[in-house]
């Protein structure tokens, strides 16, 4: 079947909507052109099915394909940048990565070098997971393209940052403790926001504050709100190279109910795509958003979700893609707006090293 296809600017884009139904053809990311369409693509978009390291509810790796059929309902234009990010950029997928689902160390390498190989002409990486277990290799590929350790928000229901579960080093409830350890974060520059719930003990917040991560609780964005949210990240990090991970259990279950460990209490999907939104003009290297189990996922409503987060993150990058003022100010949050708050978040405090 002939794929008619947006194109503009020298970019091929999505499948044309208004000719081809939004079921039917290729189910690619927001109906993209695959990365062997194309002759180099700016930000490329690829999977990684695997889940073998959950500890509770697993279904992870059927995740990315679940959000590419999601992203089906996408539309090319983003009103809240003023932007068409698939004409001003390439976009591409690449498929998924083909990893041992029997072997998680022989998996995190595979995807460490998987994510070099497609970031090796330049391009950003967007990854569709698959569990938290592969944002390690993933940071371990984005540090070594950035030549050194680099900042990270991670968007989490959870700490991710806990030593070992059952003797195991790597799962997908430790890659950002491996991650410091390995010292590729830059630790005056790393966040959580959106943890909530219960812990094993104090001991998981002193650890976690001790290996220099800020925390933005789903309560302290409730309360405080999505613009002073922005405004501490944006003074954190500053122009450091970024690193974004979005677990989708950082959202309410009521938003994403298809997820391993889902937690009560969560940001809405609202206040998830605000705050990714706030984030513009930073210097976004990579992201992923991970931790989507369709098995659970009534209504589609958590591919929904995932679809629309990881729409926010290319529109993101390609705000850093490409030089000069083609993107324009048009979003609501102007740099210069942001830092008119009275009060900074508790968790964003000096974190002390030991």
């Amino acid at each position: 079947m002939e794929e008619l296809r947006i194109e503009a600017n020298g970019n091929l884009g999505p499948i044309d909507s208004s000719r081809i139904p939004r079921y039917a053809g290729a189910a690619t990311y927001a109906r993209l052109p695959r990365l062997d369409q194309v002759a180099k693509a700016d930000v490329t978009v690829v999977g990684v099915p695997f889940d073998s390291g959950v500890s509770y509810r697993p279904g992870a790796r059927f995740g990315a394909n679940h959000v590419r059929e999601a992203s089906r309902l996408l539309r090319p234009y983003n009103p809240a940048w003023d932007v068409s990010p698939f004409e001003n950029i390439q976009v591409a997928d690449a498929g998924d990565m083909a990893v041992n689902p029997f072997n998680i160390n022989d998996a995190i390498e595979t995807i460490q070098h998987n994510a070099l190989d497609l970031t090796a002409s330049g391009s950003k990486l967007l990854t569709l997971g698959g569990d938290h277990t592969i944002a390690l290799p993933l940071l371990r590929a984005a540090a070594e393209r950035a030549g050194g350790p680099i900042a990270m928000l991670h968007f989490d229901a959870h700490l991710d940052t806990w030593d070992t579960y059952f003797g195991a080093e790597y799962t997908h409830g430790t890659p950002f403790r491996r991650a410091v350890e390995e010292g590729i974060l830059d630790t005056e520059a790393i966040s959580h926001i959106g943890t909530r719930g219960p812990l094993y003990g104090k001991k998981d917040l002193d650890d976690d504050h001790r290996f220099g991560f800020g925390i933005v609780t789903s309560a302290d964005v409730y309360y405080q709100g999505v613009l002073e949210t922005v405004a501490k990240v944006r003074d954190r990090i500053g122009n450091r190279p970024l690193y974004i991970s979005v677990d989708i259990d950082v959202l309410d279950p009521a938003h994403a109910p298809g997820t391993g460990t889902p937690e009560a209490g969560g940001i809405t999907s609202r206040e998830l795509l605000e705050i990714i939104r706030g984030f513009r003009g930073m210097n976004l290297v990579g992201a992923d958003v991970v931790e989507v189990a369709p098995a659970y996922d009534h209504a589609e409503i958590t591919g929904v979700a995932a679809s629309h987060v990881a729409f926010e993150l290319v529109t993101l990058m390609a705000d850093n893609a490409v030089p000069g003022d083609r993107f324009g100010a048009a979003s609501g949050y102007a740099p210069q707006a942001l830092g008119q708050t009275s009060h900074q978040p508790a968790g964003f405090a000096a974190a002390e090293k030991e």
